[in-house]
C-alpha cells in the first residue's frame, strides 16, 4: 500500500468520524434506539476508489472509535459493521465489476436492498439479546421499524454518495493523492437528477413518518 493510498484512507476514515459525530439522530419513530448517521457516504466512497476491502476496512475502523464517544460495546461495533459492510462493500465491489455509471447506479441499489435485508436477519437474532425483549417484540418492530429504517437510510446516504463521488475524486486528485487516470468522467445530468429525486423523496418520507407534514 502507497503513502498516497494511506492518507486517503486516513482522511476518509477521519470524515467518516467527524460525520458521525455531528449527525446522529432517529429516522423511525417505531425503532427510537436505532440511529442515522451519514458515514457510510464517505465508506462507500472510499469503496468505489479503492474496492470493497478498504469500504470494509474504513468501516472497521469507525465502528470501533464511535464507541468511544456514542458508547456501545463489541455487539454495536459488529452491528455497524455488518450494516455498513453490506451496503458499502456490496456496491463497491459492482462497481469495481462495472467502473461506469450504470455500475455505480446497480451497485447501490443492490446495497440498499441487501443491506435491508441482512439488517432484518441480524436485528432478529441480536436485538432481542442486547435489548432484552422478547423475540416476537422485534418480530413486530420488523415492518413498521427496523425495515423503513435501513431502507431510508441506505437510501439516503446512496443518494448523498452519487452527489459526492466525483467532487471528493476531484479533490483528491487536485491534491496529487489520486493518480489523474483514475475514474475518470464527468457526473452526468442523469444521475445528478436521480439522486435528488432519491433524496427528495427521502427526505419528505421522513419527514411524514415524523409527523413534521
Amino acid at each position: 500500500m502507497t503513502i498516497k493510498k494511506m492518507v486517503i484512507i486516513a482522511i476518509l476514515s477521519a470524515m467518516a468520524v467527524v460525520s458521525n459525530i455531528l449527525l446522529h439522530f432517529p429516522l423511525v419513530p417505531a425503532v427510537p434506539f436505532m440511529m442515522y448517521d451519514p458515514k457510510d457516504i464517505i465508506i462507500v466512497i472510499g469503496g468505489f476508489i479503492f474496492g470493497p476491502l478498504i469500504a470494509f476496512g474504513i468501516s472497521a475502523i469507525t465502528s470501533v472509535v464511535e464507541i468511544f464517544y456514542h458508547g456501545g460495546n463489541y455487539i454495536d461495533i459488529f452491528m455497524n459493521i455488518i450494516s455498513t459492510c453490506a451496503f458499502a462493500c456490496t456496491a463497491s465491489f459492482i462497481y469495481k465489476k462495472m467502473k461506469n455509471k450504470k455500475g455505480a447506479i446497480i451497485g447501490l441499489a443492490s446495497g440498499i436492498i441487501f443491506s435491508c435485508a441482512i439488517m432484518l436477519l441480524w436485528n432478529y437474532i441480536v436485538t432481542p439479546v442486547y435489548y432484552e425483549l422478547p423475540r416476537e417484540v422485534v418480530v413486530d418492530l420488523m415492518l413498521p421499524g427496523i425495515l423503513p429504517f435501513n431502507l431510508l437510510k441506505n437510501s439516503l446516504n446512496a443518494a448523498v454518495a452519487l452527489l459526492l463521488y466525483k467532487p471528493v475524486v476531484t479533490i483528491l486528485r487536485s491534491s496529487n493523492l489520486l493518480e489523474q487516470s483514475q475514474n475518470k468522467g464527468k457526473l452526468s445530468v442523469g444521475l445528478i437528477l436521480i439522486a435528488i429525486f432519491v433524496l427528495l423523496t427521502v427526505i419528505m418520507i421522513i419527514l411524514v413518518i415524523n409527523g413534521i407534514l
